[in-house]
C-alpha cells in the first residue's frame, strides 16, 4: 500500500496534495504575536482556484473583517487566471470565509478585545479545496521587532562559525 493512503487507496482526509502550491504570507509573522490559528475554507471562483495553483496570490496586506455574522478575507490580491478572458475575476475582492459557529462568535469576541486582529497567513489546498490559515495576532511593538532582526543575525553568525569550525 503506497505511504499516506489508507486501505481503500484514497488520501487521508487531513493530508495536503503534494506538490500542491501553498502561498505564505511571511510579514505576518515578523509584524504580529500569533497567538492562536484557525483553518478556514474559502469561498472562490473558478479562475481564482486555478490561478492560484499556479502561484498568483499575494496575501501582504491581508486581514479578515466581520461584517453583520460573517467572515470576510479583505485585501488578499489572487492575480487573474490567463486563459479566463472576458469571465476573469477581480483581483482584490473580499473573500467570504467559511468557519463554524462557535469560531466566529469566539473570534469576533477576540476581535472586539483591545489590540487584537486576524491575518491570514496562509492559503493552500486541502483535499482539492482551497484553505485558509488565519492568525488571531496582537501587533508588535518596533522594539519586538529589532530584538527578531538580532536573533536572527545571531543564530546566522553561530551557524556560520560552526560551519567553518567543521
Amino acid at each position: 500500500m503506497a505511504p499516506g493512503k489508507n486501505k481503500s487507496g484514497k488520501k487521508k482526509a487531513d493530508e495536503s496534495e503534494p506538490n500542491a502550491p501553498t502561498v505564505k504570507n511571511r510579514q505576518a509573522r515578523f509584524r504580529y504575536h500569533i497567538d492562536d490559528t484557525f483553518e478556514a475554507g474559502v469561498e472562490l471562483r473558478g479562475t481564482e482556484v486555478k490561478s492560484i495553483r499556479e502561484g498568483n496570490a499575494n496575501l501582504i496586506d491581508s486581514y479578515v473583517r466581520f461584517r453583520g455574522s460573517e467572515a470576510f478575507l479583505v485585501g488578499c490580491h489572487i492575480g487573474p487566471y490567463d486563459g479566463a478572458s472576458q469571465f476573469n475575476h477581480e483581483p482584490r475582492r473580499e473573500r467570504r470565509l467559511l468557519l463554524h459557529r462557535r469560531e466566529l462568535d469566539r473570534l469576533a469576541g477576540k476581535v472586539r478585545e483591545r489590540g487584537h486582529t486576524i491575518v491570514c497567513t496562509r492559503l493552500y489546498f486541502k483535499n482539492g479545496r482551497v484553505k485558509a490559515e488565519i492568525g488571531l495576532a496582537r501587533g508588535k511593538k518596533s522594539h519586538d521587532k529589532r530584538a527578531a532582526i538580532k536573533e536572527r543575525m545571531v543564530k546566522k553568525e553561530m551557524d556560520r562559525a560552526i560551519k567553518q569550525h567543521r
